[in-house]
């Protein structure tokens, strides 16, 4: 075997710098995304390492995980190494860190802040490629006792029914609600229909005595919320 062969394998490397080996001696934090991407796809192709290849793919998505997780099976495979197993596996890892995040926004059912909402609604909606309309229902210790979709709709907006909103609130015996949205364009600014709908929940609340406490526009990797913004 010729050296710039053998310079492709993993095997052939330091044990220290071998991903898996890496991973046990070091612990997890010690690892690149490359080499994590790489431990997920075992190998790579004749021509470069799994973490050559790892690399490679990360590239292509400017190293933005987020990004990474919206590439589809058929996409992955167009890399040279990376077959259909192995494009299942990297979609499957990057699902379950998501769904992990989302679990671990639930866990904390009190909102005491913008952020609060945001961690509870991103793994929702920030990686969308379409709006989606939601309502957070809480009582008097601003305790989440209810999420739940109002309305989905295309990449230029979606419709909003003021009767629905009150009518789960007053059901559920909410005290108070929180509005979100997300932009899948990743603007922050709120549009006009933004803030007329947001003028009209709260004009709504206020004859039921429901608050609306904030309307948060999300994205994926940032939000914007009427509230810090002094627009509520």
């Amino acid at each position: 075997m010729s050296y710039e062969k053998e310079s492709f394998s993993i095997k052939s490397w330091a044990e220290d710098d071998r991903p898996r080996e890496k991973l046990i001696l070091k612990g997890r934090s010690s690892l690149s995304d490359a080499e994590l991407i790489a431990i997920l796809i075992g190998s790579g192709s004749r021509k470069e390492s799994a973490v050559d290849l790892s690399k490679k793919i990360l590239a292509s998505v400017d190293n933005n995980l987020s990004k990474l997780g919206k590439l589809s099976v058929n996409d992955l495979m167009k890399f040279k190494g990376i077959g259909e197993a192995k494009a299942v596996s990297i979609i499957t890892a990057l699902e379950l860190g998501r769904r992990r995040r989302l679990e671990e926004a639930q866990k904390s059912s009190k909102i005491t802040s913008s952020k609060d909402v945001y961690n509870l609604m991103q793994p929702i909606i920030g990686e969308l490629p379409y709006e989606e309309f939601w309502i957070i229902f809480v009582n008097n210790s601003n305790t989440v006792l209810f999420k739940e979709q109002l309305s989905k709709g295309g990449l230029t907006g979606t419709v909003v029914d003021v009767r629905v909103v009150f009518n789960k609130a007053i059901k559920l015996l909410a005290t108070a609600i929180i509005l979100c949205h997300n932009h899948p364009s990743g603007k922050l600014q709120p549009s006009m229909a933004d803030k007329s709908i947001t003028k009209k929940i709260k004009l709504a609340g206020e004859t039921l005595d429901i608050k609306v406490l904030d309307h948060l526009i999300i994205t994926e990797n940032a939000y914007f919320s009427f509230a810090d913004e002094s627009l509520m």
